[in-house]
């Protein structure tokens, strides 16, 4: 048996615990293991007539290579975002666009092409069985795709944002959270003494549940999700009342990177701000920061975490996972079930059709975690739900 493994997306605390269990694990069965760099590019960008494109590429993985990489963040083998099957012209390589007949071939109406042929031989020439795919969305529906095409594909899925529909929890959800609650606790010591309203930007561009759980556990006054645009006028009203209220005369709000004020409102207090390829402009804490303060008068300052929530080690629930995923997957592999993604469901480790995951999409509850009148968190009743809450 002779596994493939690739990670795609943004990196995450937990994806290396997760590859070196894979790989200790399939050791132990007598399994080949092959590590693909850079997620799908490995397989796009991999030139099978230019042997310097191997070592570039492909990368020959055995238990004392990844002995010590669950100690670290990140990803051994490296992302990145890069699909395949729906690709910018700019985004292939070189060697690919002297291929008119693929180029042709894959062509869309839309001008953007798919490239699948090439990955396929790709698989081919390497002698890959199985392929462990560990990413998340964008990653995990290629990974559909493929499978569709007759390749043996498991996923396991890995987002801070937790959003891969069909599991309670995704790699790098639970560092993410922890990270978020540490480093607002820590910002109230400055807000406190200079007596400020502090905006703190979390990752979460299409759904707020990191954004969220972080507000929810460490106190803060208001939390901003994608799901719910918001009105800065109404909001800047309630952050004067959290300050008089607070003793020490701050008020802290969390804001989604997805987040957005109410059409009309953004163009009022922000104009449209676009960057370089002429999307608007996504700096949404800065932007109400700038609206705050106008409409307060008080001192407003944005601190975005960023890279921070992804960077370093992962916490022990990261780990748990990360192993625990993995050892699922290569029982799987064992059992010749392909065309699956692992998953936490109900806090039972378990598989579902890779076609389940990527025709639904998973948001938060707003009628059940989330006050729309005053953007804060609501737990309306935890009873009957998981762990994380959707």
């Amino acid at each position: 048996m002779h596994i493939g493994i690739l990670t795609g997306g943004g990196d995450a605390p937990g994806i290396n615990a997760c590859i070196k269990t894979i790989v200790t694990i399939s050791a132990e069965k007598g399994f080949r293991v092959t590590g693909i760099r850079r997620g799908w590019n490995g397989l796009l960008a991999f030139d099978p007539d230019n042997e310097s494109s191997r070592g570039e590429h492909i990368l020959e993985l055995d238990a004392d290579m990844v002995r010590r990489i669950d100690r670290t963040g990140g990803t051994l083998l490296h992302t990145s975002r890069i699909n395949p099957g729906n690709l910018k012209k700019k985004e292939i390589p070189l060697f690919l666009r002297n291929s008119p007949q693929l180029m042709r071939t894959g062509l869309f109406h839309s001008g953007n092409f798919d490239l699948s042929a090439h990955v396929l031989r790709c698989i081919d020439i390497l002698g890959l069985d199985v392929i462990i795919v560990i990413g998340g969305d964008d990653t995990i529906r290629y990974a559909e795709h493929l499978s569709r095409k007759g390749i043996r594909v498991i996923a396991v899925p890995k987002t801070m944002d937790n959003d891969v529909y069909g599991s309670d929890y995704c790699i790098g959800f639970g560092t993410a959270v922890t990270r978020s609650v540490q480093y607002i606790h820590q910002l109230r010591t400055s807000s406190g003494s200079h007596e400020r309203i502090t905006i703190v930007e979390l990752f979460g561009r299409s759904t707020g549940e990191t954004c969220l759980i972080s507000a929810y556990l460490a106190g803060v006054d208001r939390a901003l999700i994608p799901e719910v645009p918001f009105d800065p006028e109404i909001l800047a009203d309630y952050l004067i009342e959290d300050k008089s209220s607070n003793t020490s005369r701050y008020a802290m709000i969390a804001i989604s990177e997805g987040a957005r004020m109410i059409g009309s409102k953004m163009i009022e207090y922000c104009g449209r701000r676009y960057d370089d390829e002429g999307r608007e402009f996504a700096g949404i804490g800065q932007l109400t920061r700038e609206t705050i303060s106008m409409l307060t008068g008080q001192e407003v300052i944005c601190q975005p975490l960023g890279y921070l929530m992804r960077s370093g080690i992962p916490d022990a629930l990261d780990l748990m996972v990360g192993f625990n995923f993995a050892q699922l997957a290569v029982e799987l592999v064992c059992l010749e079930r392909y065309g699956v993604m692992v998953a936490l469901q109900n806090g039972i480790y378990t598989c579902l059709p890779l076609e389940e995951v990527t025709a639904n999409t998973k948001q938060v509850d707003i009628a059940e975690l989330y006050d729309l009148r005053y953007y804060r968190p609501k737990m309306r009743s935890v009873m009957g739900k998981p762990m994380f809450l959707y």
